[in-house]
C-alpha cells in the first residue's frame, strides 16, 4: 500500500483516524488523574505522554482545549495546577480503556471504571492505586499547536513512585517486569517485553555489523 497526501485526506474518516493514530507504532498507555475545585475527580487514558527533559524533569502530553469540546482533564489542571500520570498494567487494561467514555463532569471515572483513588500528603491530585508507576505532576506551561487546534501540556515531576525491584543502580526501569502495556491506535493494547540492553553509542565502539 502506498498512500499519497491526497489519498490520506480522502480516506473514510474512521479509517483515517485509526490508521494515522496507529502509524507511529506502540505508544505509552497512561492514566491522567485530576480533581476540580469542587472535588470532582477525573481519570482519562492518554497515549501522547512524552519525555521533554531531565533537568528539570519535564513531561508533556497533547489534548484538545476545553473550548473545542468538554475536556475535564484540561479544565481541572487549569483550576488547581496539579495532576498525576499513572502507568497502565495488564491487570487493569479494560478498566483503563473505558475511562475514555464521555462521562458527565460530576461522574468520576474512578468510580465508573472501578479504579481506586489514592492520595499522598500535600498533593492535590488523585493517583491510581492499582498502578505500579505513578508520577505527581505540577503544571508548567501549555503551548497551542495552531495547525490542528491542540495543546501541548507541559508539567514538572514533583513526585515519582516506582517499585524498588523494577529499577537498577543506573536508574533504568524494566517495564516488562512491571507488566506495562502500550497502545497502538485508539483501542489496541500490547504487552511490553524487554529484549536486550546496549551500551551508550560511541563512534570508536561501533560493532562490526558485517560479521
Amino acid at each position: 500500500m502506498h498512500l499519497t497526501q491526497n489519498d490520506i485526506k480522502n480516506l473514510e474518516r474512521v479509517k483515517r483516524l485509526n490508521l494515522i493514530n496507529s502509524i507511529t507504532g506502540i505508544k505509552p498507555a497512561n492514566l491522567i488523574g485530576t480533581i476540580s475545585s469542587k472535588q470532582e475527580t477525573n481519570l482519562a487514558i492518554f497515549s501522547s505522554v512524552m519525555h521533554l527533559g531531565s533537568d528539570p524533569a519535564l513531561l508533556g502530553f497533547v489534548l484538545r482545549p476545553a473550548q473545542d469540546v468538554p475536556r475535564h482533564t484540561f479544565e481541572n489542571i487549569m483550576e488547581n495546577g496539579f495532576y498525576t500520570i499513572n502507568h497502565v498494567q495488564t491487570s487493569f487494561i479494560e478498566k483503563a480503556h473505558y475511562t475514555s467514555t464521555k462521562f458527565k463532569k460530576e461522574e468520576s471515572e474512578f468510580e465508573k471504571c472501578q479504579l481506586t483513588e489514592e492520595y499522598i500528603a500535600d498533593f492535590k491530585a488523585p493517583f491510581v492505586k492499582e498502578s505500579t508507576i505513578k508520577l505527581g505532576m505540577k503544571f508548567v506551561e501549555s503551548i497551542p499547536i495552531k495547525l490542528n487546534n491542540t495543546l501541548l501540556i507541559i508539567g514538572e515531576i514533583v513526585h515519582l513512585i516506582i517499585p524498588n525491584t523494577a529499577i537498577d543502580a543506573n536508574g533504568y526501569m524494566d517495564l516488562g517486569l512491571l507488566e506495562n502495556v502500550g497502545i497502538s491506535g485508539l483501542n489496541s493494547y500490547y504487552k511490553l517485553e524487554k529484549i536486550t540492553d546496549f551500551p551508550f553509542a560511541r563512534p570508536n565502539e561501533l560493532p562490526n555489523f558485517s560479521e
